[in-house]
């Protein structure tokens, strides 16, 4: 996709193709974004100046940040997007301390059995916390029933993922 560019521009000796001695910065991906362009969100790594970095070793996550990207992911419906701010042993409690489940493969197994039953969900932030690595969000839930209801979701943050979360209805 950057030969042409390189060509116009009379850069072509150096760069705009993968060739040794040329340079080449490339964002791998593990789907094919010609047939979903989604998979423009799935990067398996990045090479920079020749050395495989993953995603996560770029760009940290703020605890804000990835609070938003699961409330953005729920209210797609898209599971894959999701659960990517989520760690492999994520905690799911009642508030405070009743433990519902662990893992992000059953956290995907029931919230894309919810998802599919649910097809006018949509989560409202009304007001967001931060405190360090604790995030706080008030939330109205619609699509649930005939009318909104209201909860509190509680992310506690560690090595980049949420690893616990609390809801309070």
């Amino acid at each position: 996709s950057t030969l042409n560019a390189a060509t116009m521009l009379d850069e072509n000796a150096a760069t705009g193709s993968i060739e040794i001695g040329k340079m080449a910065d490339l964002v791998v991906l593990t789907a094919d974004p010609l047939r979903d362009l989604s998979a423009l969100r799935a990067i398996a790594f990045v090479i920079k100046n020749g050395q495989p970095l993953t995603p996560d070793s770029i760009i940290q996550n703020t605890p804000e940040q990835l609070a938003q990207q699961q409330l953005n992911g729920y209210n797609a419906r898209d599971i894959d997007a999701f659960l990517v701010p989520y760690a492999e042993d994520v905690e799911v409690y009642n508030f405070p301390d009743k433990l519902r489940y662990t893992g992000k493969e059953t956290m995907r197994k029931n919230y894309a059995r919810m998802f599919a039953a649910t097809p006018d969900l949509y989560c409202k932030l009304v007001k967001r916390i931060v405190q360090g690595n604790t995030v706080i969000d008030q939330e109205l839930v619609y699509g649930r029933g005939d009318q909104p209801f209201a909860a509190i979701a509680i992310y506690k943050m560690a090595a980049g993922k949420i690893q616990r979360v609390y809801f309070l209805y």
